[in-house]
């Protein structure tokens, strides 16, 4: 993984050379075709996943919920939270992804700590109660 894409997503654009390194070296790539599930609601969660280029639809209880694209990260409540996926995610065209495994997020506490305070930052914001 180049430091360039890392950067170029939104939750880690900023982190020091250092630490942008740390979260490179753990990364992973995916590519996910138009019409395939990348994520389903139930299953434990082992990675999350940061959105390259592509869309999908975050998709709860049946309903679509959302729709995420390039910046986005996906599957960050299972691995920092509740071990269960909340959703599914389904892509809408082809996707790139980068992964981090759920084992390689707690080594960021230490290798990354500006990501690791990112990722728990996103995590309280994607888990905040909507106001009514």
């Amino acid at each position: 993984m180049q430091t360039e894409r890392l950067g170029a997503i939104p939750l880690f654009a900023g982190l020091s050379p250092n630490e942008l390194e740390a979260v490179c070296a753990v990364a992973g790539e995916l590519e996910v075709a138009a019409g395939d599930t990348v994520i389903v609601e139930g299953d434990f969660g082992h990675a999350l996943f940061a959105v390259e280029s592509g869309t999908a639809d975050v998709i709860a209880d049946g309903t679509t919920v959302s729709t995420v694209g390039p910046g986005d990260i996906v599957g960050e409540i299972a691995v920092l939270a509740s071990g269960r996926r909340t959703a599914s995610v389904v892509a809408t065209s082809p996707l790139r992804l980068i992964s981090i495994f759920k084992r390689d997020v707690w080594a960021l506490e230490r290798q990354s700590p500006e990501a690791a305070t990112r990722l728990r930052e996103l995590l309280e914001e994607h888990t905040r109660p909507i106001a009514s």
